[in-house]
């Protein structure tokens, strides 16, 4: 349920995308100093205004150019067998753009033929959309694309552009849609066994959760110790065209994001699992000093001066400061090898805004 939630939400983004259609690429915020150097604020409960979280560098850097050996049979999420035979013609696509981030990270980039509005780092910009209307697989296109394997998951649809793949004989290999930092890992894993890399696999994972440790551990030094003085954070989902707004929870994703950057998420301290449509009192009574959101999302409502429009958000402590903090769509719940510049990101918005 948790699953198909998302994606019913994420379908709805083809409603309310900006000006033509397709995402921009992730806002970067070039050479800076690192965490360890910044002094943080006093008390960040207390900052006023909103702040645009960035990252470092929006690109993914392979950890080494490997060669597939193949052929490998894998079990895939559905309890599916699939045996591949070439990684000559590749499409990862997801709704977060995690699968592609993940096989540039693996050195497989230069194989990879189309992408999901989603995958917008530099090094795939010039790959052709197989996505419309948003997040909806577009069948021909796909086909178009003579793929030898196919990495995807649950959160893009309709499922028939995908099963015609697979009737037309096209290996497809369905991952687990969870994204957090627990399934970093494991969706690395995955992949890198499916395309007959599993020795670069673990690397990538070594290089992935050595950043990200070493990210949390500086972020430790800007965030209060004291729990009194802890950032109270909240993540928003909001497509203000289609008058979608929800509240991400335990499981989301965006509560492991916000634990890991040293807050409370009082969404998860309220007992919300997983999405849920926004209730107005719950928020109040949440008492978030930041709400965070998707750049996109905050666009869709007409910017900061329009967020007191959003349902319970004016009787937060986060509005009576115009604490919004927003970050690039395809970056903010990707996770994978993006994860640490996230984080980074994140920390100095809230921190060291």
């Amino acid at each position: 349920m948790r699953v198909l939630v998302l994606v019913a939400l994420l379908l709805l983004t083809a409603c309310s995308s900006p000006p033509g259609g397709e995402r921009a690429d992730a806002a970067e915020a070039g050479e800076r100093p690192p965490l360890s150097e910044l002094t943080p604020l006093e008390n960040p409960r207390a900052h006023e205004g909103p702040s645009t979280a960035l990252v470092a560098d929006a690109d993914v850097v392979p950890v080494e150019r490997p060669v597939p050996v193949l052929p490998v049979t894998v079990t895939d999420n559905q309890d599916t067998e699939v045996t591949v035979t070439s990684a000559d013609r590749i499409l990862a696509l997801d709704v977060s753009g995690t699968l592609a981030a993940t096989v540039f990270g693996l050195g497989l980039g230069d194989r990879v033929v189309g992408r999901d509005v989603s995958t917008g780092f530099p090094s795939a910009r010039h790959l052709p959309l197989v996505t419309v209307n948003g997040h909806q697989l577009n069948a021909e296109a796909l086909m178009g694309l003579k793929p030898t394997v196919v990495l995807t998951d649950t959160t893009l649809g309709p499922w028939d552009a995908v099963l015609q793949l697979r009737d037309a004989g096209v290996p497809v290999v369905v991952l687990d849609p969870k994204r957090d930092l627990s399934a970093n890992a494991p969706i690395v894993r995955a992949v890198a066994k499916a395309l007959g890399v599993p020795d670069t696999g673990e690397k990538l994972v070594r290089r992935m959760e050595s950043e990200i440790a070493e990210t949390i551990g500086q972020i430790g030094r800007l965030a209060p110790d004291d729990p009194a003085r802890k950032l109270r954070v909240v993540f928003l989902y909001l497509r203000g065209q289609a008058g979608v707004y929800y509240l991400f929870g335990k499981g989301s994703g965006a509560d492991s994001l916000i634990q890991a950057l040293g807050a409370v998420d009082v969404a998860t301290e309220s007992g919300l699992d997983g999405m849920r449509p926004i209730n107005p009192e719950a928020l109040a009574k949440a008492k978030p000093d930041v709400i965070l959101m998707m750049t996109d999302g905050l666009r869709s409502v007409g910017g900061v001066d329009n967020m007191m429009s959003v349902p319970g958000v004016a009787q937060t402590p986060a509005a009576q400061k115009k604490r919004f903090v927003d970050m690039d769509d395809s970056v903010v719940l990707g996770f994978g090898p993006k994860t640490a510049a996230v984080l980074d990101g994140l920390a100095r918005a809230l921190y060291a805004p």
